[in-house]
């Protein structure tokens, strides 16, 4: 199965591109990078509002990030580009067995994943999470890194009305790492409802300060 694992190389090449594509087309102000542990399994949790969100944080994220995407955005020609910087493919749709594994294999060779928490765009504010960021932090104890990225939605470009006005700025901000389970090793169904209650108050709090500290 380690062959069919997302590639960290790919991921790094990703991250490349990230770093031309957002700090070309836009100005992120990143705060709190150094945040993230340098080293070992990490899992960002990244707020979902605009397109951009992921690709932003790719670019701005001081490691290389496998980012759960999910299936309908692997279309034509961006199939074999998103495998091949190392992004997961996801069926939100069902218990989509395969891309567990390979995000849970992410995590145990030390890597870091991506994850939007609630599923789906919206008003990126955290009020709705689904129970997978829950399950993959406690399965493999990897610490969370709430992320928040900020002005991405704010207002529609002028050229393409769907991404933001070209070098506007976008804030980034990292959070405290803190670990989801309660020290008790359990994943019951119960402990996993638990954790995810733990989770959103953390993401929100943190929400919260990036938006008073950013005054967005």
């Amino acid at each position: 199965m380690t062959d069919q694992l997302p590639s960290p190389r790919g991921a790094d090449v990703g991250r490349r591109i990230g770093v031309g594509l957002m700090y070309g087309l836009w100005k992120p102000r990143v705060l709190g990078a150094w945040r993230v542990p340098t080293t070992g399994p990490v899992i960002l949790a990244v707020n979902h509002s605009h397109m951009i969100d992921g690709p932003m944080v790719m670019g701005v994220a001081p490691r290389p990030t496998h980012f759960l995407i999910k299936k309908e955005a692997f279309i034509g020609p961006l199939d074999p580009f998103l495998t091949g910087i190392g992004q997961v493919k996801v069926d939100r749709d069902t218990t989509d067995r395969t891309a567990i594994t390979r995000a849970l294999g992410v995590l145990e060779n030390g890597g870091v994943l991506g994850i939007f928490p609630e599923g789906t765009r919206g008003e990126g504010d955290f009020a709705s999470l689904r129970a997978g960021l829950a399950y993959f932090a406690v399965r493999s104890g990897a610490p969370i890194v709430p992320v928040a990225v900020l002005g991405s939605s704010d207002k529609r470009g002028r050229l393409i009305k769907e991404l933001p006005p070209l070098r506007s700025r976008v804030d980034v901000v990292f959070g405290e790492p803190f670990d989801a389970g309660d020290g008790s090793g359990r994943r019951t169904r119960t402990a996993l409802d638990e954790a995810t209650g733990r989770i959103q108050k953390q993401l929100a709090a943190h929400l919260e300060n990036a938006r008073r500290f950013t005054g967005r």
